[in-house]
């Protein structure tokens, strides 16, 4: 929160009376002045207007509307007041500024109905015939009780309006030359308090920094303020000792909380957090400084943590339990809750520390999922060739080419055998270089590697296999491993082609964008659901584990993209549709990019 300096407490609230006081009066002035010069106007309006009641009578019984006229005209211009005649109807039968035959109506004029009651009718409004703010006095004709038509004088406001305007204008400049005069004395006033007290705040600041040791020196002649610079002296001199233990107390337990693997949060009895390390934050995705002091509820969001820290404030003995938390993804956490006591074993609140056993939990269902993988896909090609090497033994057909069928199965399935073993062998060996960075990267020309791929699986399947088309800089090098990027595009183009029809086509993209190396495969195949897009490239995941099996993959293959992909510093991503096809894409990180052409 901003605060003012004292000089403006006190310099702004004394000017805002004055300028309060001088608005008001000049206001109520002015409203006097106007409510006395109108009562004035509508007096002398009313007076003529009787004076002209008399004579106007009678000719307005007979009819005599010309003499009427005149009459008007002629007062009107000695009077400087406009005069109006109406009849009952609103018919304008004589006035001193305008030919009544081409004038409006008057019956509806707010003057006119009041007179036509019977009673004395006065208004102010805009003229739109003169152009200016008039008041209008209307006075009814009366003959034997029966109003015979009305006498209606007006004059300009203008005048009046000019003079009060003057009025007030040398009532506000008084008013200013006293507001001046006024903030000169509270500023002199709140200059004399404000210098001294922003004189002990410089040094109240000192304090604040840690500077116990300075001492106030005041001058100021006022009691009051000498008092309160003494008694900050003396304030600083007791608490230097204490700030200083305190420091170091919390530094202490600060490097310790900070130094801990574990997440740990602290609790008071009414479940608002007291305590937070910087673990907890990164853990939770929370702010240390905005979540202490908020209750646990507003900060985790999370019921079963939020009934570990409840049962761990109801309960004498320790909380322990495992959570699951799905902020940012699906996470294991291990909790131990236990009661917060002070020194003389009063319970102040509840210690919660986490442990994160995502990667743990992790680690378990990707072995157990490798292990259960890695026997099945084993056991189909075992029990094929136990299979007929069983039933050649103890039951061999006759005729010969049933038994070379048999041993063309068997040799099937040990090739296929072989080919999982060798993948195995291969993403082992790749994560062992990996983590050594044995990988003997050097500069490669990008182009090379592409047309050893295509050509290697162009010359596997010749016959009825999909056209390959390559689109590629010829002097982009990498620094890479020949042997391994090669394989890593191979399996990508090997993939396409088995999924694609005869007669479709297959580009192999190479280009720079965004600061990285893409080489993306893109072919017009069946593609692939978008529930399978995430787990493409884990070990033996199929997306159609019979057609896969029928075209001989081990469900490996994309798993080595990725790990040649990722030794190399880079990245594999995948797009598909359903029926139109996928593009997989080997993204390698543009600080790796050699110049080209060395």
């Amino acid at each position: 929160m901003h605060r003012r300096s004292l000089l403006w407490h006190i310099f702004l609230p004394f000017l805002a009376v004055v300028v309060l006081s001088l608005v008001l009066i000049t206001g109520f002035t002015s409203r006097s002045l106007r409510d006395f010069f109108y009562d004035q106007t509508g007096a002398d309006l009313t007076d003529r207007a009787l004076l002209l009641n008399s004579e106007i009578e009678p000719m307005l019984v007979q009819a005599e509307y010309a003499t009427i006229q005149d009459i008007v005209r002629a007062k009107g211009q000695a009077s400087s007041t406009r005069i109006t005649v109406i009849l009952p109807s609103g018919q304008v039968i004589g006035d001193s500024a305008h030919d009544p035959a081409t004038m409006d109506n008057h019956a509806g004029r707010p003057e006119i109905t009041a007179a036509l009651t019977g009673v004395h009718g006065q208004a102010v409004r805009y003229s739109a015939t003169l152009g200016h703010q008039r008041m209008y006095v209307a006075l009814p004709l009366e003959q034997d009780g029966r109003i015979i038509g009305v006498v209606r004088t007006s004059h300009s406001l203008a005048s009046i309006d000019s003079t009060l305007d003057r009025v007030q204008q040398r009532i506000a400049l008084g008013g200013l030359l006293l507001a001046v005069f006024a903030a000169l004395i509270s500023f002199i006033l709140a200059r004399r308090i404000s210098v001294p007290l922003r004189a002990m705040k410089i040094s109240a600041e000192r304090f604040a920094e840690g500077h116990l040791s300075t001492r106030l020196t005041m001058t100021a002649d006022s009691e009051e303020i000498g008092a309160l610079a003494e008694a900050l002296n003396a304030m600083a001199q007791q608490l230097e000792d204490r700030i200083r233990t305190i420091e170091n107390q919390r530094n202490e337990q600060d490097a310790v909380l900070s130094s801990m693997v574990e997440s740990v949060l602290a609790v008071n009895r009414d479940e608002i957090i007291i305590g937070v390390n910087q673990a907890s934050c990164d853990l939770l995705g929370i702010e240390a400084d905005t979540a202490k002091g908020k209750t646990f509820q507003e900060v985790v969001r999370n019921p079963e943590l939020i009934a570990l820290a409840k049962a761990a404030l109801n309960s004498e003995v320790p909380v322990e339990d495992e959570i699951v938390m799905r902020r940012g993804g699906e996470r294991h956490l291990q909790v131990h809750a236990t009661g917060l006591q002070d020194r003389e074993g009063q319970r102040l609140g509840a210690l919660l520390v986490l442990n994160d056993m995502t990667r743990m939990r992790r680690l378990e269902n990707l072995r157990r999922d490798f292990v259960a993988n890695v026997s099945h896909e084993l056991r189909t090609p075992i029990t094929s060739i136990k299979g007929f090497v069983e039933t050649l033994q103890n039951t061999p057909p006759d005729e010969p080419e049933a038994v070379e069928r048999f041993l063309g199965i068997i040799n099937r399935q040990a090739d296929r055998l072989q080919a999982i073993i060798n993948d195995l062998l291969a993403l082992s060996r790749l994560e062992q270089e990996e983590s050594q960075e044995r990988l003997g990267k050097e500069p490669t020309r990008v182009i090379d590697v592409i047309m050893d791929a295509v050509n290697l699986c162009t010359a596997r399947d010749n016959t009825g296999a999909p056209e390959v088309q390559i689109t590629c800089p010829g002097d982009l090098h990498v620094p890479a491993n020949h042997a391994l990027l090669e394989q890593a595009v191979t399996n990508l183009i090997d993939n396409a082609m088995k999924y694609s029809e005869a007669d479709s086509v297959i580009q192999v993209v190479v280009d720079e964008q965004d600061d990285q190396v893409l080489i993306k495969v893109v072919d017009e195949g069946s593609g692939i659901g978008v529930e399978h897009l995430p787990r493409v490239f884990e070990r033996f995941y199929r997306v159609d584990k019979a057609r896969s099996r029928k075209l001989g993959g081990t469900g490996l293959g994309l798993a080595i993209v990725k790990h040649i992909a990722q030794a190399h510093g880079g990245e594999v991503g995948v797009t598909s549709s359903l029926g139109k096809g996928s593009t997989f894409t080997i993204a390698l990180p543009a600080n790796d990019v050699i110049d080209r052409g060395k």
